[in-house]
């Protein structure tokens, strides 16, 4: 009985550390990247197919932090595969940053954390900026969940993708969610990516 009840709890812990507490990303509906972000990144194309071409690009360097991107997404019960996408849509896995500054000089490290709004957290490649940058982003979801407590889970959870980028303010109904992001797609740009990255081994 013990054993059978210790694999169970095993198995529940394995896919909870892989898909987080926050919904299923691969659940959740998305319409990929807008023209106006897929145009400068030189696709002729838009929508879903190009997110997944620009996290197939960033892949390789992401790889590289795959190790601190899951432990950080285990300690704060968030899908790796989500921080991955904010990552690619940030920072293109930091390829972009000059010494971890991107964004005009606001925004710090691979998730982009903006210095205005936060204290900045640890070097811009590491763990403790990894848990610092998807500690917001948790407290967006639970903001959300507030806001919004009749959505799904995997609606709260693109909320809270969305209000990372342009806050809790911005998220005003679930369509219209990204309108007031960057490029009015963040969040379907970044959920699209992320279902790329959970293919591909996160």
């Amino acid at each position: 009985l013990h054993l059978a009840l210790w694999l169970l709890i095993r198995a529940a812990g394995t896919s909870q550390s892989q898909t987080g507490c926050f919904g299923n990303i691969n659940n959740v509906d998305t319409t990929g990247a807008s023209c106006a972000t897929a145009s400068p990144e030189g696709l002729s194309y838009c929508g879903e197919s190009a997110s997944e071409k620009i996290a197939e690009r960033d892949l390789y360097t992401m790889n590289k932090y795959k190790t601190i991107i899951e432990s950080a997404g285990q300690k704060k019960c968030v899908d790796p595969a989500v921080i991955a996408g904010i990552i690619s849509r940030e920072s293109h896995a930091g390829t972009i940053l000059s010494n971890g500054w991107g964004d005009y000089g606001y925004g710090f490290g691979l998730m982009q954390v903006d210095r205005r709004y936060h204290t900045i957290v640890g070097q811009w490649n590491s763990e403790e900026h990894l848990l610092q940058g998807t500690g917001i982003l948790v407290s967006m979801i639970e903001g959300i969940q507030q806001k919004f407590p009749n959505w799904t889970k995997e609606q709260q959870l693109k909320g809270g993708i969305s209000a990372y980028n342009a806050g809790l303010g911005n998220v005003q109904t679930y369509p219209n969610m990204d309108i007031g992001t960057t490029h009015n797609d963040y969040a379907n740009d970044v959920v699209a990516r992320a279902k790329y990255y959970k293919r591909n081994g996160y």
